[in-house]
């Protein structure tokens, strides 16, 4: 399925929309209802809600550098590449849904987080998974819609026909 013109950008502005709106919305009802460091159990001790701020990368790497530097890459660097992604998005049509799919989701995800760092000063980190050995850092939806569109991004490519040519 190609999807054209006007069908394929507002596709990938409903993506991107709902990818911020869904991150934004969870994180304004942890901060209205969960206390710092308070654990709130969802699945039992499996799936955890756990507020804290993150004013680093992934998993509160590069905490301490810096402020200079950290808004450099935390802020201005993210942004500078979200901006040529989104140009790159409407200028170009893609055939392959997972490809599309994917690049609205890590760019959703993305425009989350700067958001916050923006607002906020850091990003609202909520999630944590602890599932037998399977362990995650405390992580939030745009983290999620990251994720998932990089998986979408290695399915589109693991995925996608070569071509051969014959001489």
């Amino acid at each position: 399925m190609k999807l054209t013109g006007i069908w394929y950008k507002i596709l990938i502005l409903l993506l991107i929309l709902l990818n911020i709106g869904c991150d934004q919305v969870s994180k304004c009802l942890v901060r209205g209802n969960i206390a710092y460091y308070e654990q709130v159990e969802l699945i039992k001790d499996n799936l955890i809600l756990t507020k804290v701020e993150n004013t680093g990368g992934f998993l509160g790497f590069g905490t301490a550098i810096h402020p200079v530097l950290k808004k450099i890459l935390f802020l201005a660097f993210p942004a500078l590449i979200l901006i040529i992604l989104i140009g790159f998005m409407m200028i170009k049509t893609r055939d392959n849904i997972y490809f599309i799919i994917g690049i609205s989701f890590i760019i959703g995800g993305g425009i989350g987080n700067i958001f916050d760092r923006i607002v906020h000063g850091s990003v609202t980190d909520f999630l944590h998974i602890d599932i037998g050995l399977f362990r995650t850092g405390i992580f939030n939806l745009a983290d999620v819609s990251i994720m998932f569109g990089t998986a979408c991004i290695l399915i589109y490519n693991l995925t996608k026909r070569k071509t051969v040519t014959t001489s």
